[in-house]
C-alpha cells in the first residue's frame, strides 16, 4: 500500500468550492476512511494467511471422520469430514498442523511450503509401540541399545485378572511368570532371565507411573495350628483394564538406571491418560464361571473298598457310604467385572477417571476376592507459552479376600485341600442333623467341616498418589519433578470354631486379628534434555536426584476361649451369632497373645544419569551411571555406584546396505552392573527385640560395617531384523548373568552375639550364573480390511550353576511338610549345580516279593527346579467384524517335587483310614503298607507342560443407533487345558517351601487348585 496514503486521504485537507449536487468532499473522505478502517482488518488477513487442504486416513487408508485439526499454537481449527478430508486458512508463519482423535495418538506434521498433507493417524497400540518407557523417561524405539521387552494392550492376555502380571504371562522372552497358587488375588513368582536370589523373593522392581513400589504386601500374616497363610500379590490394588503398557527392562543396559534395587530385572506399568477430543465415558462389563481345571485322581469308594483287602488294611475302615470330599468344598464360581472410565479434554488439559469392581468367588466354597478400584489423571498446562506443565495421578483401592484354611506348611493334619484328598470316600461327611461330622479327639478333620467352622477375611486399603510439576526452558530442556506417596494399610480377622476338632482349638476356639502398615514417600527432580547438538547428532539425556523412604509396621493379638477358672474345665467362647474376633476380650487371660513389630526407617537417596547419543539414525551410544546411598548398608559402604554402557548399530540404514526385502538390521551389544539391597532394614545394625509375653530382650541381628548391596554384573549381545515390509520381525538376545556378593545371614563358624541367638548378615564369596539366549518372532501373514492374521512366538533357554562357594558351604531350603517328614529339607545351593538342586535319596523301586522300599542309594543331586526352555505362542485371526485370538505357552526342563503325593497320598495312608492316589493303586506294584514315609527321587516329576492360556473371540459391533459407539461383545476361555505328565493339580506352582530366609522353588503341597473360567463381556463407548 503507497506510503503517502495519508496524504490522499487527509482530512484536514482545505475544501475546493462546493457545485450544486455534488457531495461535500470531506464527508466522501471521511467515509472512505471508516470503509478502510473496517475493511483493513480483513485485507491485512487476507493477506496473511493461506489456504490449507488435507485427508485423515486410518492404518488401512480409510478416511477418519471428525479428527480435530488446529493449527499449533492458535485457535484456528477444523474438523475432518465423513471422508476424513478437511480444509482450513491457516496464518502465513504457521508451520504446524495437530491431529487428535479419541482413540489414536495425537500427531503433528509440518506444513512449511505445503497447501496440502495426508496424514496416516495411529492407534494408541501402534503409537505405543514405537517408544518404549525406560527409567525415568521414554526413547524412541529406534533409539533403543538395551533388552526390553514393551508391550501394549493388543500384546495383553484377555480375561478376568486380578492382577496386571498376568497380563504378561507367555508374551515376554525371558519372562517367567508363575501363579503360586490357583487363588483369587493370591501371590505370583517372576523371574526375569534366570533364578539368582539366595535370599529374599527373587522378585523384580515394579515401577507405577514412575514410583517405585515396596514390593510388599499389606495383607498380614497369619500362623495357626494349621501352618502360615500364603501371600497375596502386592499388584492387586491395579486394575488391568486401567494399564496403557508394560516395560520389561531385561539387560543391566536398561535396568542400572535403578542401580541397588535392580539386580531381579524392572517391571514399568503405564496407567492410563486422557486423549485430546470431547468428553468420551467408556464402559465395559463382564461376568462368568469358573471351575476347576485338572483334578488329583484319588481312589472313589468302590476302589477304595478294593483296596482294602488288596493291601489287607483293616476292613473296618469300610464305612459304607459313598462320598467325594473333594466335590464337597469345591464349586462353579461365579465372576463379575464392570469397568467405567470418562476422558477428554484439549492439548492444555487432559483428564481422565475411572472406576471399577470385581467380584471373582473362588472354586473353593467360602472364599473369594472382591476389588473396589478408582483412578484420576490430569495433564495441564499453564501460561501462555504452555511450558509450564503438571501431572496428577491417584490410585485409590480396596481389595477385600475371603481365604481358606490353605497353608504352606500345614502338619499331619494338614490343610483343607489336603483333608479332602485324604477323606475316606466311605465316610460320611454329614451327620444326621445335617451339620459337619466332627469327631472331638480324632486328629483326621472333615473338611467340610473345617470349611464350615473356619473364618478368614482380609481387607487391605491402598493409595498412590503423585504430584509431578514441570517447566519446559525450550524445546529441548525440561524440568521435572515427582513427590509421591504409596500408602498400604491392612487388617486381617481369622477365627476357628469351637465345634472343629483341632487339638489346640476344640472346645475353646481361636481367634486373631491382625494390622500392618506399609509407606513409601518419593522425592525425585529429573532434568532431561532431547537435542540435536551437531550434523547428523542427536543427545537424549537425564540427570536427576532421588530420595526414597520406607516405612512398615504391624501388630497381632489373639486368643482362645476362657475355661473355668477352678476346673480348668473350657468353656469356650460359646455361639452367639458372632465372629470370635468381635470379642476377643472373651478370651482366656492366659491364652492371649500380643505382638507388634516396626521395622527400622530405611532410606534411600540417590543421584542418577543416562545420555543417549544417535549419530545419523545408525550408530547408538547409551551411557549410564546411578549412585545410592542406603541406610541399608554398613558404614564402609554407604553408597554403591552402578554404571552401565552399551551401543547399536542399525546396518540397514547403511548406504552400502540395499535390500528391498531387509527392513531392519539393527545390532546391539551392553554391559551394566547392578545390585540387590532385598535384605531386612537394619541388618547391618546391633538390634534387639522385645519377646512376647515375658517381657525379655534378645539380640537378633549382630553389627557388620561391611555389609554391602548383592551385584549383578550383566553381559548382552542382541540383533533386530525386520523383513518384507515389517511382516516378518526377529529379535535375538544372547545375554550373561553374573551374580556376586551373595547376601546371606549367619554364616557356619561366625559367633553369634553374646547372650542371644542372633545372626549376622554377610556377603558370601559365591557366583551364580545364568546364561541363556532369547528369541522373539511375529509375522504379520495377511493384514487387509477384510482379514488379518498374524503370529508371536518367543523363547527363551537359559542355564543356572553356581560357583565360589566355600566348600564346607552348602545352603539347604526346600521345607518338606507332612506326617513322617518333620524336619526334611529337599533343596541346596551349592558348587556345580543349578541354584536350588533337588537333593535327594535315589529311590530303587519296590521289592515285587515283599512290597519293602529297595535300598534307596545316595543322596545326591537328583534335578533342577529352574526350567530352561520357556515358550510362548499367540496366533490373532481377523475376518471383517469377527476376530479370534489364542495364546499357549510352555514351560520345559525342570522338575516338581510333589510333596503332596509324598506326604498326603501315600499307600500308608489306608491303613489309617485316609485314602490314597489312584495312581499309586493301579502301579501294578503291591506295596507294604509298613514302609515309611520317606522323601526320595520317587516324588520328583517332571514339570514340563503346554497350557492354553486364553482363547477368545470377540465381534466387532460398531456404532449402535447413533448413541453407543466402537461397541464389541466377546467371550473368553482362560486356562482351557493343560499338556503335561504331572500328576498334581497343576504344575505351575510354586509353593512357599523356604527355610528361614532362603527361598525355594518347585515344591507342591496340598495348594489351592488352578481355574478354567470361562466370560462373556461387552464394550462400547457413548
Amino acid at each position: 500500500m503507497s506510503n503517502n496514503w495519508y496524504k490522499r486521504y487527509n482530512l484536514y485537507e482545505q475544501p475546493a468550492p462546493q457545485r450544486a449536487g455534488q457531495t461535500k468532499p470531506a464527508l466522501a473522505k471521511l467515509l472512505a476512511f471508516v470503509l478502510l478502517a473496517l475493511l483493513f482488518p480483513l485485507l491485512s488477513q487476507a493477506q496473511t494467511t493461506r489456504a490449507i487442504t488435507g485427508k485423515v486416513v486410518d492404518s488401512k487408508a480409510v478416511g477418519l471422520p471428525g479428527v480435530t485439526v488446529i493449527v499449533s499454537g492458535t485457535t484456528v481449527g477444523a474438523s475432518t469430514g465423513a471422508d476424513g478430508t478437511f480444509q482450513l486458512q491457516a496464518p502465513s508463519t504457521a508451520t504446524t498442523l495437530s491431529f487428535s482423535f479419541i482413540g489414536y495418538a495425537t500427531q503433528k506434521v509440518s506444513i512449511t511450503d505445503k497447501s496440502s498433507v495426508q496424514v496416516t493417524m495411529q492407534d494408541d497400540a501402534q503409537a505405543l509401540s514405537d517408544v518404549v518407557v525406560v527409567g525415568y523417561g521414554t526413547v524412541k524405539k529406534s533409539d533403543l541399545t538395551g533388552a526390553v521387552s514393551a508391550l501394549g494392550p493388543k500384546d495383553f492376555n484377555k480375561g478376568t485378572f486380578t492382577s496386571p502380571d498376568q497380563l504378561i504371562q507367555g508374551r515376554a522372552s525371558g519372562v517367567q511368570v508363575t501363579q503360586n497358587s490357583g487363588e483369587p488375588g493370591g501371590a505370583a513368582t517372576i523371574k526375569i532371565r534366570g533364578n539368582s536370589a539366595v535370599t529374599g523373593t527373587g522378585q523384580p522392581l515394579y515401577v507405577v507411573d514412575g514410583v517405585p513400589l515396596d514390593g510388599r504386601s499389606a495383607q498380614p500374616g497369619l500362623n495357626t495350628a494349621f501352618g502360615d497363610s500364603p501371600a497375596s500379590n502386592p499388584l492387586n490394588f491395579l486394575n488391568p483394564n486401567d494399564i496403557e503398557s508394560i516395560d520389561v527392562l531385561k539387560d543391566a543396559s536398561a535396568t542400572a538406571i535403578y542401580g541397588s534395587r535392580a539386580a531381579y530385572g524392572v517391571v514399568i506399568i503405564t496407567t492410563k491418560r486422557g486423549k485430546v477430543g470431547e468428553a468420551r465415558l467408556d464402559i465395559g462389563a463382564s461376568g462368568g464361571v469358573s471351575n476347576i481345571l485338572r483334578r488329583i485322581k484319588v481312589l472313589n469308594a468302590d476302589q477304595y473298598r478294593q483296596a482294602l483287602t488288596y493291601y489287607g488294611a483293616p476292613a473296618a475302615n469300610d464305612k459304607g457310604q459313598n462320598n467325594d470330599a473333594l466335590d464337597a468344598i469345591l464349586r462353579t464360581a461365579p465372576i463379575q467385572n464392570y469397568n467405567a472410565a470418562v476422558s477428554g479434554g484439549t492439548e492444555n488439559g487432559r483428564y481422565r477417571l475411572s472406576v471399577g469392581y470385581l467380584n471373582q468367588q473362588g472354586i473353593v466354597k467360602k472364599t473369594g476376592f472382591e476389588k473396589y478400584n478408582a483412578t484420576f489423571s490430569t495433564n495441564l498446562k499453564f501460561l501462555e507459552s504452555k511450558r509450564l506443565g503438571l501431572d496428577i495421578n491417584v490410585i485409590a483401592t480396596q481389595t477385600r479376600s475371603q481365604l481358606a484354611p490353605i497353608t504352606n506348611n500345614g502338619d499331619f493334619r494338614g490343610s483343607l485341600i489336603g483333608q479332602a484328598l485324604q477323606w475316606n470316600p466311605t465316610d460320611s461327611l454329614y451327620g444326621a442333623n445335617g451339620q459337619p461330622i466332627s469327631r472331638l479327639g480324632s486328629t483326621t478333620i472333615n473338611p467340610v467341616a473345617q470349611q464350615d467352622y473356619y473364618n478368614d477375611n482380609s481387607r487391605v486399603t491402598t493409595m498412590l498418589a503423585s504430584f509431578s510439576p514441570y517447566y519446559k526452558f525450550t524445546d529441548w530442556l525440561t524440568y521435572r519433578a515427582l513427590v509421591a506417596t504409596t500408602y498400604n494399610t491392612g487388617i486381617r480377622r481369622t477365627s476357628i470354631d469351637q465345634r472343629l476338632n483341632v487339638q489346640d482349638y476344640q472346645q475353646v476356639g481361636y481367634a486373631a486379628i491382625g494390622t500392618s502398615e506399609l509407606q513409601t514417600q518419593q522425592m525425585t527432580h529429573t532434568l532431561s534434555a532431547d537435542k540435536k547438538i551437531a550434523t547428523d547428532l542427536n543427545l537424549n539425556a537425564v540427570v536427576g536426584y532421588e530420595y526414597q523412604r520406607f516405612e512398615n509396621s504391624g501388630s497381632n493379638l489373639s486368643g482362645r476361649g476362657p475355661v473355668n477358672a477352678s476346673t480348668g474345665a473350657p468353656i469356650g467362647f460359646g455361639t452367639y451369632g458372632l465372629d470370635y474376633t468381635n470379642y476377643l476380650q472373651f478370651s482366656n487371660p492366659s491364652g492371649r497373645s500380643i505382638s507388634s513389630f516396626v521395622d527400622p526407617v530405611s532410606e534411600l537417596q540417590s543421584f542418577f544419569g543416562r545420555a543417549i547419543l544417535n549419530y545419523k539414525q545408525r550408530y547408538l551410544f547409551t551411557a549410564t551411571l546411578r549412585a545410592d546411598g542406603s541406610t541399608k548398608f554398613g558404614d564402609n559402604y554407604k553408597y554403591g555406584y552402578f554404571p552401565s554402557a552399551s551401543a547399536a548399530w542399525d546396518i540397514s540404514q547403511e548406504s552400502f546396505f540395499k535390500s528391498k526385502s531387509v527392513n531392519l538390521l539393527k545390532a546391539r551389544i551392553s554391559y551394566g552392573r547392578t545390585g540387590n539391597q532385598e535384605f531386612p532394614a537394619g541388618s547391618a545394625r546391633s538390634q534387639f527385640a522385645f519377646q512376647s509375653n515375658n517381657g525379655g530382650i534378645n539380640q537378633t541381628t549382630n553389627y557388620n560395617p561391611a555389609l554391602k548391596w548383592q551385584s549383578d554384573e550383566q553381559y548382552d549381545a542382541g540383533l533386530d531384523m525386520a523383513f518384507f515390509n515389517n511382516r516378518l520381525t526377529l529379535t535375538a538376545d544372547y545375554f550373561y548373568k553374573r551374580t556376586t556378593d551373595l547376601l546371606y545371614p549367619n554364616i557356619p563358624g561366625y559367633p553369634a552375639a553374646p547372650g542371644g541367638s542372633s545372626v549376622i548378615w554377610q556377603n558370601l564369596p559365591g557366583i551364580i550364573t545364568n546364561k541363556g539366549l532369547e528369541l522373539l518372532v511375529g509375522v504379520t501373514a495377511v493384514d487387509n480390511a477384510n482379514f488379518g492374521l498374524s503370529f508371536n512366538a518367543n523363547g527363551t533357554f537359559v542355564k543356572n550353576n553356581v560357583s565360589g562357594l566355600n566348600q564346607a558351604l552348602i545352603i539347604q531350603t526346600g521345607t518338606l511338610n507332612g506326617q513322617g517328614l518333620s524336619g526334611v529339607l529337599a533343596e541346596t545351593i551349592q558348587n556345580g549345580q543349578p541354584i536350588n538342586g533337588f537333593y535327594l535319596p535315589i529311590y530303587n523301586g519296590i521289592n515285587p516279593t515283599t512290597g519293602f522300599y529297595n535300598d534307596f542309594g545316595p543322596t545326591q543331586y537328583a534335578g533342577n527346579p529352574n526350567p530352561t526352555t520357556l515358550l510362548g505362542l499367540s496366533t490373532s485371526i481377523r475376518y471383517k467384524k469377527l476376530s479370534l485370538t489364542a495364546n499357549l505357552n510352555g514351560v520345559f526342563g525342570n522338575k516338581i517335587y510333589n510333596n503332596t503325593f509324598n506326604s498326603v497320598l501315600n499307600v500308608s495312608q489306608i491303613r489309617g483310614g485316609r485314602n490314597i492316589a489312584l495312581a499309586e493303586y493301579e502301579s501294578g506294584v503291591k506295596e507294604s503298607l509298613a514302609n515309611a514315609v520317606t522323601p526320595s527321587t520317587r516324588y520328583l516329576e517332571s514339570g514340563n507342560y503346554v497350557k492354553l492360556r486364553n482363547v477368545t473371540l470377540s465381534y466387532a459391533l460398531g456404532d449402535i443407533a447413533g448413541v453407543f459407539k466402537g461397541a464389541s461383545v466377546y467371550a473368553i476361555g482362560q486356562n482351557l487345558f493343560v499338556i503335561t505328565n504331572y500328576r498334581g493339580f497343576d504344575p505351575e506352582v510354586n509353593t512357599n517351601k523356604s527355610n528361614g530366609v532362603v527361598p525355594s522353588a518347585g515344591i507342591d503341597y496340598t495348594g489351592y487348585p488352578s481355574a478354567r473360567t470361562l466370560t462373556f463381556g461387552v464394550n462400547f463407548s457413548l
